[in-house]
């Protein structure tokens, strides 16, 4: 299995450009579901879990193609042969059940297996079965399964969530696009996401109102068409080479970088002493002189400060001058990278949902463990500004959500490499 070997190199300098967004391509590709006509999208990213929500789709009948390199994917569902979604594909991706909505919406049936893939928590799928219940759906769960039927449609309702949950919104908000009648979202998420699936469906003909904000209005339309529609940047990605510069020293512009996209944490950034300007291409991150300061973070859900890149932030403020606290609040087990960083020397003390990081001037490469997604490229990150040589085991976590992440390093001047062997 292959492994990530870091060696601090000094300060960066150069460009990164930024891919599309996973979390944002994974709800797009199923709105393909809602329609008998093909779906393009463009600025596609290349990743393990793209190539996961592929299988699945093409297991119901749907055809899916990578063109110009993988950038480009169409989609058509003209010819849905499968209404069961099989745990075995499932598993390995929580975003599989977002097929759920857009698959009852227009047949009138799904069997979906509840979805695996995640070790930061439960992260329940009960608010998607409440909104689509709210919309008239006769749900049954046995055997590991959703079986859920529509015979008449779905019918417009309002579905207020107890809490905020993106995936919650984004299959409520393909299912009503369908539904008769009108359904209202309250309390619904606002990450750009969510906002680059209504200008989808809205380009596949549906009527939608007040993405962005916490209620969004949705009138049902009898069917929806074709459409070609660019999948928004990768915020995440964005903000994670952001934070390598802020680490290992140097300067970096982010292509396609947008501060509307990552104001909480650019905010964080710079009051930790680092440089964010906007460019004409992008953003510039700029660290040259001394250590950080430490800042204390609480992540929230869009617009503040994103979960996913928490663990990023622990690796920098592993370096700062003076102690941070950072509080989880989205989800629980989420502090599971902090005993690798201590592994190179880190100072942090973990409580709860509460992280207590004492900075140290340097941290020792070792050879450490990835134990998620975010997890994965936080010891990357930390390995950038630390003494001697940092293995990254267990890489695979890395591929689910990052594009040939060593290429992008080694461009700007960090020493990295992907090497083979066993974990």
């Amino acid at each position: 299995m292959d492994r990530i070997v870091v060696t601090g190199n000094g300060p960066l300098s150069g460009q990164i450009p930024i891919a599309g967004a996973k979390n944002a391509c994974l709800t797009l590709m199923p709105a393909t579901l809602l329609s008998d006509e093909p779906l393009t999208l463009t600025n596609a990213p290349r990743l393990s879990d793209i190539r996961t929500m592929t299988t699945l789709l093409q297991s119901l009948g749907a055809e899916v193609s990578a063109l110009n390199d993988g950038r480009v994917l169409a989609l058509s569902s003209h010819g849905l042969d499968n209404h069961t979604a099989d745990y075995d594909i499932v598993r390995k991706m929580r975003a599989s059940i977002l097929v759920l909505g857009p698959m009852l919406a227009r047949e009138g049936h799904a069997v979906v297996s509840l979805p695996g893939g995640c070790a930061i928590g439960a992260r329940p799928v009960d608010l998607h079965l409440k909104a689509l219940e709210a919309m008239g759906a006769e749900l049954d769960l046995r055997e590991g399964y959703v079986h859920a039927r529509a015979p008449s449609g779905l019918k417009g309702a309002i579905v207020d969530f107890p809490m905020v949950s993106v995936g919650a919104t984004e299959n409520a908000l393909m299912a009503a696009t369908l539904a008769k009648g009108t359904t209202v979202l309250k309390n619904a998420a606002r990450e750009p996401e969510i906002v680059d699936l209504a200008r989808c469906l809205r380009a596949m003909g549906a009527a939608i109102e007040g993405e962005g904000t916490g209620e969004i209005t949705i009138e049902g339309v009898d069917r929806l068409h074709g459409a070609t529609h660019p999948v928004v940047i990768d915020r995440i990605e964005l903000g994670t080479y952001m934070l390598a510069p802020a680490i290992a020293g140097g300067s970096v512009e982010l292509l396609g970088g947008q501060m509307s996209l990552i104001g909480a944490f650019v905010e964080k950034l710079e009051e930790a002493g680092v440089s964010v300007s906007e460019t004409q291409a992008g953003l510039r991150v700029e660290r040259k002189n001394g250590r950080v300061k430490a800042v204390d973070v609480a992540t929230a859900p869009f617009p503040g400060f994103p979960t996913d890149l928490q663990a990023q932030m622990m690796a920098l403020l592993c370096f700062a001058d003076g102690v941070s606290v950072l509080e989880e609040r989205i989800f629980e087990n989420r502090f599971m990278h902090a005993p690798e960083l201590m592994r190179m020397g880190a100072r942090i003390d973990v409580h709860g949902g509460t992280a207590k990081v004492t900075g140290v001037e340097t941290l020792k490469g070792a050879p450490v463990m990835a134990t998620d997604l975010r997890a994965s490229v936080s010891l990357i990150l930390a390995g950038l500004a630390a003494k001697g040589e940092t293995v990254v085991n267990r890489v695979y976590h890395l591929d689910r959500g990052y594009e040939r992440v060593e290429e992008k390093l080694s461009a700007v001047g960090a020493k990295i490499e992907r090497v083979q062997g066993d974990d």
